[in-house]
């Protein structure tokens, strides 16, 4: 377990790995990305479950020999489909957010980044897919809890240095605070379809607020 000063001089590591792009992707790399973008479109609309080789080979127009050159099994494109998905979260959410300095800004950059992701609105697919996998054992449940995991442990990192930069109290418990978090932007999702996403995101800034409010040093 890394130690108080170490956790402090690194960043946050987000919940995927952003590939290192080379200045020219092949031919095979860009059909592999367009087929994970509509893969990851397909499971917002619809669930992980609605991803299969037929399916997508229709919505890019390739053929599905052409989709298992790329991926080998219905499964493979799953966890691929998954991947990419906890990919675009980093970059839309985690990346920007490093900019700020560390402590409540970043936290507040991280939870203004989660509220408008994805671009296209439905909620997180990555959440959607806990639901969906929830009683379903087997390797797609066990990807997707271990992402949520990997989640929870770098949101604490975010709030245990807002300790350490002395803007939360010494006494700030960062698994609850993780906790409220993640449940001010669930709550935020369903809003948003219900009362509509103006309404939403001025109710989830106020519980945000509160939430930094009652753990300031």
């Amino acid at each position: 377990m890394p130690s108080s000063t170490a956790t402090a001089r690194r960043s946050p590591r987000p919940i995927a790995e952003a590939p290192a792009r080379p200045g020219r992707a092949t031919k095979g790399e860009i059909t592999r990305a367009q087929i994970l973008a509509a893969a990851v479109e397909q499971a917002s609309a619809a669930g992980f479950e609605s991803i299969t080789i037929g399916t997508l080979a229709e919505h890019t127009g390739l053929s599905k020999s052409g989709l298992f050159a790329h991926f080998g099994s219905r499964l493979e494109l799953q966890l691929a489909a998954l991947d990419e998905a906890a990919r675009q979260y980093t970059e839309a959410v985690f990346l920007p957010a490093l900019k700020a300095p560390r402590g409540v800004k970043r936290l507040r950059a991280l939870f203004e980044n989660w509220l408008q992701w994805p671009k296209n609105g439905g909620g997180c697919p990555i959440d959607a897919a806990t639901r969906e996998y929830d009683h379903r054992p087997g390797p797609m449940r066990d990807a997707i809890i271990e992402r949520q995991k990997l989640l929870d442990r770098e949101l604490r990192k975010a709030v245990q240095l807002a300790v350490e930069t002395g803007e939360l109290a010494a006494r700030t418990d960062a698994g609850q605070a993780v906790f409220d978090l993640s449940a001010i932007v669930m709550a935020y999702y369903r809003a948003a379809a219900v009362s509509g996403v103006e309404e939403a995101q001025r109710r989830a800034r106020a519980a945000f607020d509160r939430l930094i409010r009652h753990n300031a040093a």
